[in-house]
């Protein structure tokens, strides 16, 4: 039996929105933003359609990698608020048709964590199997790590004990011994606390790597790793029928799709679809949906109750790393050709506004397409205003800035001193004399607006949802042409990458004459004729989302 069995999938058409608690709204006006200041902004999730707030960490931390890097799996940040707070913010997103999942970083732990300050302790001690040790030297590994520009092996002497960890991220974020079952039994603890208290289930960071060791490390496996996944998803599924994992996995198709539990559906509810992400930056860059085609093609049958997650932007670097080395120049030179915009060699810091010069012809183009593509969309925070990034900040914090609410101070994100905030404010033509929630929310013709329309269009359309999605064949090489069919519904999308109009052939083999493609955007219809062609006039850089309805349908448009 499928976990899914006892619950609903509400994930499948659920608008999900990523942000960070300490830069979203400051309540106390301490310069950090807290739970209550999210708590007052909840409205304005609910406004713009969202169903799922996903939280990044928030536990208590030594903050040295942005609350990755957690000291207490059951605390809560102070500067943040308390467990009430937080279940308050629960409580009233509950109230607003929102559900809300928290990060799950469960792959490694402070080095201060009390687990690890014992583990070092002696070699004897009773918790030196929660982490991976070694005492012969390692060889080189530089090749392995995640963060280059930091680190130069996965492995770092301990003094205490003359031996080596295993820290596949930072130093001082060693890894957890996941083959230990008394580690599992701790990160069942912890993901069953947190359900407890009202959240709806998990995204859970790193998965290959949380992976890597659940079967045990050095050659001498102890069976499936991918046994340990279905382990947390089964149970996810006894303590809450209609919870969900949504898994960061950054590999390629064939790879990927083990994930979801190669076809059974009892591992991962949901994935990030970074192959496609990667591949709509090349068809963006060259103005040339073919990559972005290509990649919907690809994309392998998943199980019923498993989905997809689209995404535009992140909290980390935009990575590239899936394509090769003359594409990603390639998407480097048109959108971060300066090597500040770029970071590890692989991805990019910035903002989709600043990348595309503030052309709000191509922004409205890009959001259209990754609401239309199937799967789930995932918006993180300030995309709805089209905020953009700071790069005098560090590494991947550039795109963390202070949510923009007010062109006032600190863009009405607190009344602290500008020095005493969490993090710096965009500046320049991005910054929140220009872009905020405030001015947008009263101009019917906004981003703000727009991303609002899409999110309502989005779940009045269960096909985009639940369908797989077939491109449609048609000349234009700018032009993206797809179509989604669940039940009696089915919506055609057409996106134009470039800057040139055109007229696009299409052809819909089970449609009869008199067959009418009616906009959902805007006002607009075309009507088949009767061998089923149908011709779509679209603008440069334009989209369209066009509902088949056959002669007679009561469905409403």
């Amino acid at each position: 039996m499928k976990i899914t069995d006892t619950g609903d999938l509400w994930w499948k058409n659920a608008v999900v929105y990523c942000l960070d608690a300490e830069t979203f709204m400051d309540w106390n006006d301490d310069g950090v933003g807290d739970f209550p200041g999210l708590a007052q902004r909840l409205d304005h999730l609910a406004e713009l359609g969202v169903t799922c707030l996903w939280l990044m960490p928030f536990y208590t931390s030594a903050e040295r990698d942005d609350g990755y890097d957690i000291i207490d799996f059951y605390g809560v940040d102070s500067r943040l608020g308390t467990h009430g707070d937080l279940v308050e913010l629960i409580r009233t997103a509950r109230d607003r048709g929102i559900r809300v999942i928290a990060d799950l970083v469960v792959n490694h732990t402070s080095d201060q964590h009390p687990w690890f300050v014992q583990s070092r302790s002696s070699k004897d001690n009773p918790f030196r199997d929660f982490y991976v040790w070694r005492a012969d030297e390692p060889p080189d590994t530089s090749d392995q790590v995640v963060f280059p520009d930091q680190e130069d092996s996965i492995w770092e002497l301990d003094e205490t004990t003359g031996e080596y960890y295993l820290h596949r991220f930072y130093k001082h974020q060693p890894d957890l011994n996941v083959a230990n079952p008394h580690v599992r039994d701790e990160i069942a603890k912890v993901m069953g606390f947190w359900l407890e208290l009202g959240l709806s289930g998990f995204r859970v960071d790193a998965v290959p790597y949380l992976l890597e060791g659940a079967g045990g490390r050095d050659g001498n496996p102890d069976g499936d790793p991918h046994d340990y996944l279905r382990s947390l998803r089964s149970f996810l599924g006894r303590r809450s029928g209609d919870a969900i994992l949504l898994g960061e996995v950054n590999l390629p198709y064939p790879e990927q799709i083990r994930f979801f539990g190669d076809g059974a559906g009892d591992e991962l509810s949901m994935m990030f679809d970074f192959v496609g992400m990667q591949q709509f930056y090349l068809a963006l860059a060259r103005q040339d949906a073919r990559p972005a085609a290509q990649a919907l093609r690809d994309r392998p049958e998943i199980p019923v109750d498993a989905q997809w997650a689209t995404f535009v932007r992140n909290h980390d670097e935009l990575t590239l790393d899936k394509l090769t080395d003359d594409e990603r120049q390639e998407v480097f030179d048109a959108f971060g050709p300066e090597e500040s915009m770029q970071l590890f060699g692989r991805g990019l810091r910035r903002r989709l506004p600043p990348m595309l010069d503030g052309d709000p012809r191509r922004i409205r183009m890009v959001y259209s397409l990754l609401f239309s593509v199937p799967g789930t969309p995932v918006l993180f925070y300030g995309e709805e205003i089209g905020m953009g990034e700071n790069l005098d900040v560090p590494g991947r914090l550039a795109v963390r800035t202070p949510m923009q609410w007010t062109a006032q101070r600190n863009g009405g994100f607190s009344h602290a001193e500008p020095d005493d905030l969490v993090a710096p404010v965009v500046t320049g033509g991005f910054g929140p004399e220009h872009i905020n929630v405030a001015a947008q929310r009263n101009d019917p013709d906004s981003l703000l607006n727009f991303i609002g329309h899409l999110a309502r269009r989005y779940r009045e359309c269960p096909e985009l949802g639940w369908a797989r999605g077939e491109v449609l064949d048609q000349p234009h090489h700018a032009v993206l042409a797809h179509r989604c069919t669940w039940d009696d519904s089915s919506l055609v999308a057409v996106h134009n990458l470039s800057a040139e109009p055109c007229v696009v052939p299409l052809v819909l083999d089970d449609v009869g004459p008199d067959t009418e493609l009616v906009d959902l955007l805007q006002e607009g219809r075309v009507t088949c004729s009767e061998d089923g062609t149908v011709q779509v006039p679209i603008g440069g850089y334009g989209y369209r989302w066009l509902r088949v309805v056959q002669p007679g349908s009561r469905r409403l448009v």
